[in-house]
């Protein structure tokens, strides 16, 4: 895909714009695994990743679960409350050790209010968010389920952003690139073999990405 080669100007350190910014709010540092909020909670809050990986996950009435998103520093999550929404729809994990802001709800509404770099950065946020989220919709509709293995892992090695790649991904299980990618666990475990030939990713302990992995998307 050319989006994967193409550079995406994200919003600069958001994370730290918001510390300077928003009076009221907390920056917290969470331990990998620390629920930062669960589906069904009351959306009361705005945050934002300065260091380290949130996982957000949904869990349907039938009790199966989805990774919807996996997001990194200088993205935004919780959002949803700024558009009226009562409760949370995901749940939202710590993958890593991370610091993350949080800004009430209504500080967060204020400041879009009285604070247009604020509202700017936000909605560049989103609009960068929403054609993220096209982009896996069409993964999920035409590709198959080893490019969008190799898409999830280009996108949290943060390929084709701006600033030198992340090419070591912090420890990540089969399962969850599983459900990331909507297929099985054994699925997974092919193609990161396949990959690992290759020559496309190394991993021992740690998962090591390399940029030639991008021609597996592109390949038709």
């Amino acid at each position: 895909m050319e989006q994967l080669k193409r550079k995406i100007k994200a919003p600069s350190h958001p994370g730290k714009f918001l510390s300077e910014i928003a009076k009221g709010g907390t920056t917290s540092v969470v331990a990998q695994g620390h629920v930062v909020f669960a589906q069904g909670n009351a959306a009361d809050a705005l945050f934002s990743i300065q260091k380290g990986k949130i996982k957000l996950t949904v869990v349907s009435n039938a009790g199966k679960e989805a990774v919807i998103a996996v997001l990194g520093p200088g993205d935004f999550f919780g959002e949803g409350c700024l558009a009226g929404q009562p409760l949370r729809m995901a749940t939202a994990v710590a993958m890593t050790d991370c610091s993350i802001m949080r800004l009430a709800r209504a500080a967060a509404v204020e400041k879009l209010q009285e604070e247009p770099a604020f509202a700017k950065l936000l909605l560049s946020y989103m609009l960068t968010r929403t054609i993220r989220i096209e982009e896996d919709l069409v993964d999920q509709l035409f590709n198959s389920s080893e490019k969008r293995l190799a898409r999830a892992l280009l996108m949290l090695a943060n390929f084709g952003k701006e600033g030198k790649p992340e090419v070591v991904i912090p420890k990540i299980s089969q399962e969850v690139l599983a459900e990331m990618i909507g297929t099985t666990r054994s699925r997974v475990s092919f193609f990161m073999n396949k990959f690992r030939r290759l020559g496309f990713i190394e991993y021992n302990g740690t998962l090591e990405v390399h940029s030639s992995l991008v021609n597996v998307v592109l390949h038709d």
